[in-house]
Parts: C-alpha cells; sequence; structure tokens
C-alpha cells in the first residue's frame, strides 16, 4: 500500500499457504534491536490476520546463525534500572504477539539460537534444524539474569535441565537439542528450509479451526506462569540493570572483542 515502508531487518515472501520470515542482520549474526523486533511484530500480526496465510516459517539469514539473540550494542547503553524494566515490557509485547497467532509456526534453525532467540524458537511450535545447530540460555555469561527463559524450559525440559542450562549458560549441539526433544527434525544443512517448508505446509493443511482452538488452549493452559514470568522479569531486570554488573560485563565483552580485531 502507498506510504507503507519496507522492512530493513527482516525479509517476508510467500509460499503458497506459508508465509516465510527471514531475519536479515546477518552481519550482527542476525542479534534484534529494537527496529527489528518491531518489523517482526508487525509481520508476525499482518500473518495471523491474513485469511492467505495458514502456517509461518521463520529463519535467519545466512549459514551461521538463526540469531544470536538480544544485540548488546542496545543493553549496554541503559544507565538505569528503570531502563531495563522498560526493556522487558517490551519484550512482553514481543512474546505476547508470537503467543496470540493461532496458526502453525514453524523455526527453521540455520545456525545458533541463543538467549532470547532460543527463546522465539521454544514459542514456535516445531523446530527443524542441522547438526551444526547450537542452542542455549547464555544470558549469565553478560551479567543478565534469566526469567523468560527458565519459564519456557521449565515447561518444556522439566526444573532440573532449566536450572543447570540457566546457571551454566552453556549452549547445547543439535544431538542432545533432538534428544530432549527440543528440535524435531534432524536433517542435513541443505535440507532445513525445504524440510521447514513442508513441515508447515502440511501443518497449514490440518483443519484450520481446529488448528486455532488447539492453540489457544496451548496459550491458556501456559498463560499463568507466562504471566507471573513477565511480572518477576521486570523486576529482576530492573534489579540486575541498577546494580550496574550486566553493564560491566557487556563492556568487558566488547572489550575484548576489540581487541581480537585489532
Amino acid at each position: 500500500p502507498e506510504g507503507e515502508t519496507m522492512p530493513q531487518f527482516i525479509t517476508v515472501e510467500r509460499a503458497g499457504a506459508v508465509e516465510i520470515i527471514t531475519l536479515n542482520r546477518p552481519e550482527k549474526l542476525n542479534a534484534w534491536h529494537k527496529p527489528m523486533r518491531d518489523e517482526l511484530k508487525a509481520a508476525f500480526r499482518s500473518a495471523a490476520e491474513s485469511d492467505a496465510v495458514r502456517a509461518l516459517v521463520i529463519t535467519g539469514a545466512g549459514d551461521r546463525a538463526f540469531s544470536a539473540g538480544q544485540d548488546l550494542e542496545e543493553t549496554q547503553k541503559f544507565l538505569s534500572g528503570e531502563q531495563g524494566a522498560a526493556w522487558l515490557d517490551e519484550w512482553r509485547v514481543f512474546y505476547e504477539t508470537i503467543r496470540g497467532i493461532e496458526k502453525p509456526f514453524v523455526a527453521a534453525l540455520n545456525g545458533v539460537a541463543a538467549g532470547s532467540a532460543f527463546q522465539v524458537t521454544l514459542l514456535c511450535d516445531m523446530r527443524v534444524a542441522h547438526a551444526c545447530v547450537r542452542m542455549g540460555q547464555p544470558e549469565i555469561n553478560s551479567g543478565i539474569p534469566s526469567v523468560m527463559g527458565p519459564w519456557m524450559m521449565v515447561e518444556r525440559l522439566g526444573l532440573s535441565r532449566a536450572v543447570e542450562l540457566t546457571l551454566m549458560g552453556r549452549m547445547m549441539n543439535a544431538d542432545e537439542c533432538h534428544r530432549i526433544g527440543i528440535i524435531h527434525r534432524l536433517v542435513p544443512q541443505a535440507d532445513v528450509m525445504p524440510a521447514s517448508l513442508a513441515l508447515a505446509h502440511e501443518l497449514a493443511a490440518k483443519p484450520s479451526i481446529a488448528m486455532r482452538l488447539n492453540k489457544r488452549r496451548f496459550r491458556e493452559v501456559t498463560e499463568p506462569a507466562f504471566r507471573a514470568a513477565r511480572e518477576a522479569g521486570k523486576r529482576i531486570q530492573g534489579q540486575a540493570y541498577a546494580s550496574g554488573e550486566p553493564q560491566r560485563y557487556m563492556a568487558k565483552f566488547f572489550e575484548e572483542r576489540r581487541k581480537k580485531r585489532a
């Protein structure tokens, strides 16, 4: 439509009844900042409202990363607990948008999915990946406490593994992710997108009312814990950023990266 601006940080295309959304900041390992998340929210809402779209696939540009998660250049600039809490509230809206999609949603994992990107893949219904994909919640290594990720992992993996992954901040390889059930299809690298599209088309062909009601019920079942996590997240991120610890660890990360590049 006239006056509509093209997204800068994602691409959107259609394959029949399947909408394909690609994170498109490969030079930043597809890490997201607020402008990218705003574009994603608009694309998700458009697909959710379109009668022509019956399923969605999300992937990343390039072959290194689905997404490295939060762009630390954005969060490093936070100077107060209020900014940390506001940031968490923006994520609440982002996650609520994904949770509100009542159409099947497939993650085509072309590379690493870390931190909030790991969380977004967990919000998808099914995940397809290749053997070199790594997934996990390394936020503690940047001084960032995890709230939304542990909530998702507790529901999908159980408390014991959620605690270990959160406190260690380690990345799981694809074999482990497949074994514990968060990667549903493990295929050769060249087959990730074809297999994801085939799965999305299969899901798109299912009865649409039953699909919508099933997804709505899953959202209802998980809503109380989601609300508790988002409220705790505002408090905890506010406390973390007020302490200055995340900013110190991120500054250390950028300094070490600068030295490596020098």
